[in-house]
């Protein structure tokens, strides 16, 4: 059985590679239970996660631990790991790092649904947030639309920064710049891209332009949203897993319980869009909701172990 570290996967993916994985795996069969999050703490919310799945090549387990407060003595505040078996046999294959993989995933899950519910000529994507992902999301999004204007949005300014600096020197050709939350920038986005830990909406919903497409992965908590109704109740709504995301996130719970919104305005998720005979109009703004699912973790873990072997 091979062990996989974070450096190999990191060395291995690409956003290319990636996003054309998921795009052929979600298309066809497999199975991906509800994940099951279990919290360990009220009060510090420590929190450990199974997430199983499986196809006709592949099974495979993700587990991982949620400690926020880590940072403060040292440790990380998440860690994963995914155990992949061969779906013929059951034999195990490979243990591989899973929080590299859920980098890659997260973000180009998001490039994935970009593909199909942004503009094709989307040029300029705000983003939210400066952490670990951020570099990920904003890659995964550059690797599938023509964006020519990056504007990261975060409260940290320094991060924010250096991201920026970061990101200028990997994509010379990409305009980088730090921007506020208001309705001029707001409006100018073709493509707004949601990384935060932010409990309350990050603008305001009536300042998105026609066309517009929002993509947010950084809340899993039922009364906390990085979005507004008003954004919910103007979109056309997608998500990664209906299952999921109806059991765990604020942007459509708080609507539902509002009376704005009900679950079967969920256009579809992920594994349907394929087939999917919704056309986007050019005013039509559009949302896609994600707190992650196992057979993207399947998807992702596979496609690392059949480079690496």
């Amino acid at each position: 059985m091979l062990v996989i570290s974070s450096e190999q996967v990191h060395n291995t993916l690409s956003f290319d590679k990636l996003v054309e994985a998921l795009h052929v795996g979600f298309a066809k069969p497999s199975g991906s239970p509800p994940r099951n999050v279990y919290e360990l703490n009220p009060v510090t919310h420590d929190a450990f996660a199974v997430l199983p799945a499986w196809n006709e090549h592949y099974i495979g387990v993700k587990a991982f631990t949620y400690f926020p407060h880590n940072p403060e003595q040292g440790y990380d505040s998440l860690y994963s790991k995914i155990l992949l078996f061969n779906r013929e046999f059951g034999e195990p294959l490979a243990l591989i790092d899973g929080t590299s993989v859920t980098l890659w995933r997260t973000a180009c899950v998001s490039a994935l649904a970009s593909q199909y519910l942004s503009k094709s000529d989307a040029n300029h994507l705000v983003f939210f947030g400066s952490g670990k992902l951020a570099p990920y999301m904003i890659g995964a999004h550059l690797s599938v639309r023509p964006i020519s204007k990056v504007t990261v949005i975060a409260r940290n300014s320094d991060k924010a920064s250096k991201l920026c600096a970061h990101l200028s020197a990997l994509y010379p050709q990409v305009a980088f710049e730090l921007g506020v939350s208001d309705e001029h920038t707001i409006s100018s986005a073709d493509i707004i891209s949601c990384a935060t830990g932010a409990h309350e909406p990050l603008f305001n919903g009536d300042w998105l332009s026609d066309g517009t497409h929002v993509d947010l992965i950084g809340n899993h908590h039922k009364n906390a949203r990085e979005c507004d109704s008003t954004t919910i109740t103007r979109a056309s709504v997608f998500v990664d897993s209906r299952e999921n995301v109806l059991k765990e996130a604020g942007e459509l719970l708080i609507p539902i319980n509002e009376g704005v919104f009900s679950e079967p305005q969920v256009v579809a998720e992920l594994s349907e869009m394929h087939t999917l005979q919704w056309q986007r109009s050019e005013q039509q703004i559009t949302v896609f909701k994600s707190v992650g699912m196992a057979l993207s973790d399947l998807l992702s873990a596979a496609l690392v172990y059949g480079l690496t072997r």
